[in-house]
């Protein structure tokens, strides 16, 4: 089945871009995605870490289902 909240390409940058605007991100001409949105990861207080991780625990972050990395339970 097909994950609906999966967005990739032209429409994943065009998110990231309209997240960043309401965060008052700064967006210079050229930005890669993967730095917008690990500015925006950063900006929210989160680890910027997109699809630089093999596993993630970070089960809040609104860009698992873009990002690379196998999603796993953080043990207490």
């Amino acid at each position: 089945m097909v994950n609906p909240k999966f967005k990739k390409g032209p429409k994943l940058f065009s998110l990231a871009r309209k997240k960043a605007l309401m965060l008052d991100i700064p967006q210079e001409k050229g930005i890669k995605l993967a730095e917008l949105i690990e500015r925006i990861q950063e900006k929210e207080g989160n680890v910027p870490c997109f699809r630089k991780r093999d596993f993630c625990s970070e089960m809040r972050c609104c860009w698992q289902a873009s990002c690379s990395a196998q999603m796993v339970p953080m043990v207490d």
